[in-house]
């Protein structure tokens, strides 16, 4: 594509494409095998995402949310119909989050967490939070996510740094998108009229300020709240979409899933409205090429996407500020003997 490096996605991207050609090879069509990955993803995000919300609210809300992700156009159109590997980062991102807190397994999380960013850089925004949460667990806790993390990128990243690292600088670490203008800041930017200059400087140096944004907003979440590391890192990747500065129709999927895990409605709102702008968007000339219709649909996802995210700050600082999510601790005190304890002590 002109204007565009020839291939911009992480090591482990690469390696699935080597696996899926030879799988081609053997007479099985490419282009299922290029969506396998993605819809496979989604289908255990679904999973993650109801055990997730399980843990912090309740049953009922976890199903409706699971189904939700289940369902979501964002996710079919990207995954089933594009091809697009974002949302594979994404379950993985979540994934991590919730090994880290919730199933007490730092080992795997840090796993996971360096899985996310070789499929797709874009949860790196989130690392930060997992080691944050990972330090404050203890030096076992600490020392177990590290290692993790640190085999997996050393096994991954560590051929490709030290073959091609100024290709892999260049055309994955810097890359900040197309030149398009479709979506959140730089769409309104260009509606409003500012100079281009202005315009220019905010896709290319002025980008990192974004991304440090979202960097320090999921550290912090993260410190207040550890419990609710996975609801943190699902606010941080729906921050890093509505401060992006770049387009295409395959980043709304960076809060598809998301949402949901910050709640229910603001999943339901920004599927259904982001969802008819990834259908009517595929049906046009391409995934950065939006008709005005698509255009007046993503700006008012901007919105919905930016009030969902003020929800689930909220919801984050008014969660109870201890190592276990409320709804855990009161499973495990109505499992226990009666006789162990005063009724609800647990929750406690």
């Amino acid at each position: 594509m002109p204007g565009l490096p020839v291939y911009n996605h992480p090591p482990l991207a690469g390696w699935m494409l080597l696996g899926l050609h030879e799988l081609a090879e053997i007479g099985i069509p490419f282009g299922t095998l290029i969506r396998s990955p993605a819809s496979i993803a989604d289908f255990f995000c679904a999973l993650l995402v109801f055990e997730i919300v399980r843990r912090r609210r309740s049953l009922r809300t976890a199903v409706a949310c699971g189904v939700g992700v289940a369902f979501s156009p964002v996710l079919i159109a990207t995954s089933g119909y594009h091809g697009n590997t974002d949302a594979v980062a994404i379950t993985f991102a979540l994934a991590a989050a919730y090994l880290l807190v919730d199933r007490k397994a730092p080992l795997a999380a840090g796993v996971a967490a360096a899985l996310s960013i070789s499929v797709k850089f874009i949860p790196v925004v989130a690392i930060p939070a997992l080691f944050a949460v990972a330090l404050r667990g203890g030096r076992p806790v600490f020392v177990r996510f590290t290692a993790g993390f640190t085999a997996l990128v050393a096994l991954v990243w560590g051929p490709v740094l030290v073959t091609v690292p100024e290709n892999l600088t260049k055309n994955v670490l810097e890359y900040a998108g197309g030149n398009y203008r479709l979506w959140g800041i730089v769409r309104f930017a260009d509606v409003l009229g500012l100079p281009d200059p202005l315009i220019a400087f905010v896709r290319g140096e002025g980008h990192y300020l974004f991304v440090l944004i979202c960097v320090a907003a999921g550290v912090w979440l993260a410190r207040a709240r550890p419990a609710q590391l996975p609801v943190a890192v699902a606010v941080t990747m729906g921050l890093l979409l509505l401060l992006s500065t770049a387009s295409g129709l395959q980043y709304l999927t960076w809060a598809a899933a998301a949402m949901f895990v910050v709640g229910f409605w603001q999943g339901l709102a920004y599927n259904c409205l982001l969802g008819w702008t990834v259908v009517l968007g595929y049906q046009g000339r391409s995934a950065v090429h939006w008709s005005e219709t698509v255009l007046l649909l993503g700006a008012a996802g901007w919105f919905v996407l930016a009030i969902g995210l003020g929800t689930g700050v909220r919801r984050i600082l008014a969660a109870p500020s201890g190592s276990s999510p409320a709804p855990l601790a009161e499973q495990v005190s109505v499992t226990a003997p009666r006789t162990s304890q005063p009724s609800g002590s647990a929750a406690n």
